[in-house]
């Protein structure tokens, strides 16, 4: 058993079919990142308060997700020069559940993230049939102006607070990759907040004694500015070196 898992155990579990009643595909997000030392603090400081996510046994579920973009990498520029009503394009696929899902997640300019998503058979590099559909009536792109550009993988907790009314995402082993290139980081966590609105919970409260500030940037960017040093990302060049940093001081 890793420590992860024991860390985990004490928490009572919920199944992904009630976990649903919370899902949160119009929601608004806080994201937070800190060095994986301060994980075990945290989590101990949650069991009161929130459920874990458990699929066939396991509470550690495996997260494999392709990102599409154009040759000039325009979602990615719409993120950094942080264009409203922007989305992004990804195929996922939930290890552990045995799902992939198409999904087009958009950001508006009410700071709302909503998620709009197909089931598919697996991840494909190609945009077809009723993802093609999907992909034309959620945004300006037809399938012809996008390919695969970048592959983010990752292990996921997922909780649910006691009044089903927020999920809690903690993502750690956090691993990018291109055609040619590949870079992981192994001491770094993204912990996200997803709510209904913005309001009162448990955990953001803990981070924020914890002194763990808000981080404004996709797991998508970051993997970019990881693995492309020649692309635009002077809105992001304090955030990659905090993460390098984190990682850094981890190792």
């Amino acid at each position: 058993m890793s420590t992860i898992d024991e860390l985990i155990t004490p928490f009572e579990p919920i199944t992904l079919q009630k976990m649903e009643e919370v899902n949160l595909l119009n929601r608004m997000d806080s994201k937070f990142v800190f060095e994986a030392a301060k994980l075990p603090g945290i989590l101990a400081q949650l069991y009161s308060s929130y459920y874990v996510l458990e699929i066939n046994q396991v509470r550690l579920q495996r997260y494999e997700t392709l990102y599409f973009d154009t040759p000039q990498y325009q979602m990615y520029l719409n993120h950094h020069n942080k264009r409203l009503n922007r989305f992004k394009v990804r195929s996922r696929n939930y290890v552990d559940s045995g799902v992939t899902y198409f999904e087009i997640k958009i950001k508006n300019n009410k700071d709302r993230t909503i998620k709009k998503r197909n089931k598919q058979p697996g991840v494909q590099e190609v945009i077809t049939g009723k993802q093609e559909q999907l992909l034309t009536s959620c945004t300006n792109m037809t399938s012809g102006m996008l390919s695969p550009v970048l592959w983010v993988n990752f292990s996921r907790i997922t909780f649910v607070n006691h009044e089903m009314t927020e999920r809690v995402t903690i993502d750690i082993g956090l691993t990018f990759r291109s055609r040619v290139a590949e870079h992981t980081y192994p001491g770094v966590v993204i912990a996200e907040v997803k709510q209904d609105r913005y309001g009162s919970s448990v955990v953001a409260g803990i981070l924020h004694k914890a002194h763990i500030p808000g981080a404004n940037i996709s797991k998508y960017c970051l993997g970019i500015i990881t693995l492309n040093k020649h692309i635009k990302q002077n809105n992001f060049k304090q955030k990659l070196r905090h993460f390098k940093k984190l990682d850094h001081d981890i190792c």
